[in-house]
């Protein structure tokens, strides 16, 4: 098995390389849905937000209100390590049941937003970044994903800097143009990892 981190900035575009990963054959593992999974109704993860931040972050239906309990963790570090403290406990957990269940021929792709913030790089074989500048994370964030400027410097500034990513990373992949430019580079990555899973290096 090949175990691959996969990270990068907000609106760096790690979710389509993910994708394309994917449809090659990787097994994803991706934090940011297990992180929604295991604060779903009904959960322990989900009692124990309820209880660290009061009946006001859930919506009428008893779900988590995911925007305002953004508003009040992000651009507040302690509110934030109080929610990571509850949440990352239980997201690696479960991302740990679905790499068992893997074969021993997988290559598994952890998809892992703040990889970097938690020093997690040593538990993979491989680090792989995806890199665009804060310029175009903001473009991204603002006029694809509708988010206000306010909120999404917000965002960026509560991750790791680019130069702390790249810095840590086996490889880098640039996200800073078009889709077409993206793909070649990630068959180019695929096929590495390909052959360091037949070779076992």
């Amino acid at each position: 098995m090949l175990r691959l981190g996969l990270t990068g900035g907000i609106g760096a575009g790690k979710s389509e390389v993910s994708r394309l990963l994917t449809s090659y054959g990787a097994l994803l593992i991706d934090s940011d849905r297990i992180a929604r999974e295991v604060v779903e109704p009904g959960t322990p993860g989900l009692a124990a937000v309820v209880a660290e931040f009061g009946p006001e972050v859930l919506t009428p239906d008893g779900g988590l209100d995911r925007p305002k309990l953004g508003r009040i963790v992000f651009g507040d570090p302690d509110r934030l390590r109080a929610l990571n403290a509850i949440v990352h406990p239980l997201v690696r957990a479960r991302s740990a049941e679905l790499e068992a269940a893997a074969g021993p021929d997988s290559i598994v792709v952890h998809d892992v937003p703040l990889l970097v913030e938690n020093g997690m790089t040593a538990l993979y074989d491989l680090v792989v970044v995806v890199d665009a500048s804060p310029e175009t994370q903001l473009d991204r964030l603002v006029r694809l994903r509708g988010m206000a400027e306010s909120e999404a410097r917000e965002r960026m500034a509560a991750q790791a800097t680019r130069e702390r990513r790249r810095a840590v990373a086996d490889v880098v992949i640039d996200n800073d143009g078009p889709l077409e430019q993206l793909e070649p580079q990630v068959r180019r990555v695929w096929q590495t990892l390909r052959e360091r899973a037949a070779t076992g290096s």
